[in-house]
């Protein structure tokens, strides 16, 4: 019976399988650092296959810093952890669909490449200014403990390092793009084809931001870039006082983007057409009768008036004589009343095929700063609980444009959780039933911050009650809108070490060994291991039932179906063979022996042809 792998996606190993799709002849077999027999790249036939396209010598456009490579490796490297189920933490946990995560972000995104892989809509983040004062996530492992240590500033109470990042550093600008880089790489494997991410910056690191993203996502796939305007003045910072954030906004592929824009409201349809002459065919608008392409150019007399008409200097007409006369005797072509009464077309609602209303690129009436801070403290019903939190206005009106009602929305620099709030007032809005995932590093709070003096220890502490009060609010005004949230915790893997190294050990070690499970975990623990492993959504329905002394858990009704305890009787093994689940698993110490491993084997080969088995 097969073992679970019980880590995250090695994304080398998928890179190698995609070029192998499109190069088999590149793709060769040789061992690994343990002997063990593995594909590789053969990169000199590779460059065969581009003999002609390859760049030789040293004179090419390119975007580097120092440390580049060994954030490309940090992003491919497997991790050995887990996103422990957090239930007492948890709002509405039996019937929620959205997810916070409490750790790091850059193994959090390792262990969602395959649960949330082309699954989610939207990615906003808000990332680290890198101003100077900004704590920044420290993720270069390859230093001694020592130079580690030395440029660390805070530790947070599960052992996660930040630094504070001066503008005294040598690798200032270095260390933020060894930050971003990785995330943003794993970022692009969640989103959908038709999915966006949307990037808050400022003048700091905009160029290197953009320059990241045009190599991550593809220059071809840049959106566009809005303006914010997020406070009034300046505070006469520099000759030219600084007012707005950027938002940069890529695509995971252009061509598959769908309209995205404001949805058309009956209040846009009623103040861009209306029926001033009753017109049987309804309601109308005007548009331009010239466009600036090629095209027919004559004269057009109004029959009331004998006044004549030209297009404009370096414009035609869209229509031809015979159409232009044919539309003037049905009323389709008048004249206008102000100005020189040129003719114009009447645009129908009713044969108008409405698309969005698309959002410009100056955002001035989105919320500002201000704002921000008068909502959380009105929230909160104390200021300062917060800095620099964004103001959940800004963020409904991205999450507007870009999902429809049962997207997934993704924010791994959740902060003060604005993202949330702002996907539960849209629902709350349009009846929609969008879903949230928020990752946030439990950054302590300074001890004397306001959020301490009120019992607050960290970040995420801060956060959850934030989607907490927020939630209440909404459901004041719409009962049915998902106002709860499951937590997750990152933590070390559920497995002894020698889970993963058996080989090493003597079988008279190996019978001295309790389990290969540590022993703090519980059955949520180890179940929800297997539900990341096997790539399921981490807030699907399950539940869990008594079975001839044992627990089972069901997940998603059968998409996986797991018993833990020791010593599983036989008829709770068929009973599981019965259910037909698509997977099952068992602890390796649910059988007493090797033969009674075979036996689960055969019954399931039996009763359950099409059921992959596996054990931990």
């Amino acid at each position: 019976m097969e073992k679970m792998k019980m880590e995250s996606l090695n994304i080398n190993k998928l890179n190698i399988e995609k070029l192998e799709e499109l190069f088999p002849n590149c793709i060769s077999e040789g061992k690994d650092n343990e002997g063990n027999i593995t594909k590789k790249v053969n990169f000199d036939a590779l460059r065969q296959m581009f003999s002609e396209d390859i760049l030789e010598g040293e004179e090419a456009y390119e975007f580097t810093w120092v440390g580049k490579k060994a954030s490309i490796i940090e992003a491919n490297k497997p991790i050995r952890k887990v996103l422990r189920p957090q239930k007492e933490k948890s709002k509405n946990w039996d019937d929620t669909e959205n997810i916070y995560i409490e750790g790091d972000n850059l193994d959090s995104l390792k262990l969602l490449q395959e649960s949330y892989l082309n699954a989610v809509k939207l990615i906003y983040i808000d990332p680290p200014y890198n101003t100077g004062n900004d704590f920044l996530y420290k993720d270069d492992f390859t230093q001694s403990q020592e130079e580690y240590e030395n440029i660390s500033e805070q530790v947070d109470e599960e052992g996660n390092k930040l630094f504070k990042n001066t503008d005294s550093n040598g690798r200032f600008h270095s260390d933020w793009c060894s930050m971003i880089y990785p995330r943003l790489l794993l970022a692009l494997n969640l989103l959908k084809d038709e999915g966006v991410i949307f990037i808050s910056i400022d003048d700091c690191e905009y160029e290197n931001l953009k320059n990241i993203c045009n190599e991550v996502f593809g220059q071809r796939n840049y959106v566009g870039t809005i303006l914010w305007k997020k406070k009034t003045n300046g505070n006469n910072m520099g000759f030219l006082p600084p007012v707005h954030d950027y938002i940069l906004c890529y695509a995971k592929n252009i061509n598959a983007i769908e309209d995205m824009g404001y949805p058309i409201t009956e209040e846009f349809l009623a103040k861009t057409f209306s029926n001033p002459d009753d017109d049987p065919r309804g309601p109308w608008t005007t548009s331009d009768l010239s466009a600036n392409h090629k095209g027919p150019h004559f004269a057009i007399t109004n029959p009331a008036t004998g006044e004549v008409h030209y297009p404009p200097d370096g414009r035609y007409w869209v229509f031809n004589e015979n159409e232009v006369k044919k539309r003037i005797e049905d009323g389709r072509i008048i004249f206008g009343k102000s100005g020189n009464g040129k003719p114009v077309q009447k645009v129908f609602a009713a044969n108008r095929k409405f698309g969005k209303i698309r959002a410009e690129s100056w955002w001035d009436d989105k919320g500002m700063n201000a704002d921000a801070t008068s909502e959380l403290t009105e929230l909160f019903g104390k200021a300062k609980m917060f800095t620099h939190p964004k103001p959940s206005k800004l963020i409904y009106n991205i999450v507007k444009i870009a999902t429809e009602k049962n997207d997934i929305i993704l924010d791994f620099f959740s902060g003060s959780a604005t993202t949330a709030d702002a996907v539960m007032q849209l629902n709350a809005e349009d009846g929609g039933n969008r879903k949230f995932i928020l990752i946030q590093l439990p950054e302590q709070c300074d001890e004397d911050s306001v959020p301490y003096s009120e019992g607050y220890k960290n970040i995420c502490e801060l956060g959850e009650k934030r989607i907490d009060l927020a939630g209440e609010k909404i459901h004041n005004t719409s009962e049915s809108t998902d106002i709860g949230y499951r937590v997750f915790k990152l933590d070390e893997s559920n497995m002894n070490d020698i889970y993963y190294s058996a080989d090493r050990y003597s079988q008279g070690m190996l019978a001295a060994m309790e389990s290969n499970i540590k022993s703090d975990r519980t059955d949520m623990d180890l179940l929800f291991g297997c539900v990341l492993d096997w790539g399921l959504s981490l807030s699907l329905p399950y539940s869990s039932e008594e079975l001839e002394g044992v627990k089972i858990h069901t997940y998603n009704g059968g998409d996986l179906i797991a018993c833990f305890d020791e010593n599983v009787p036989e008829k709770v093994v068929k009973e599981i063979a019965n259910r037909q689940p698509l997977r099952a698993v068992f602890r390796d110490s649910s059988f007493s022996n090797s033969p009674a491993k075979i036996n689960v084997s055969e019954i399931f080969k039996l009763l359950a042809p099409d059921t992959t088995v596996k054990v931990i």
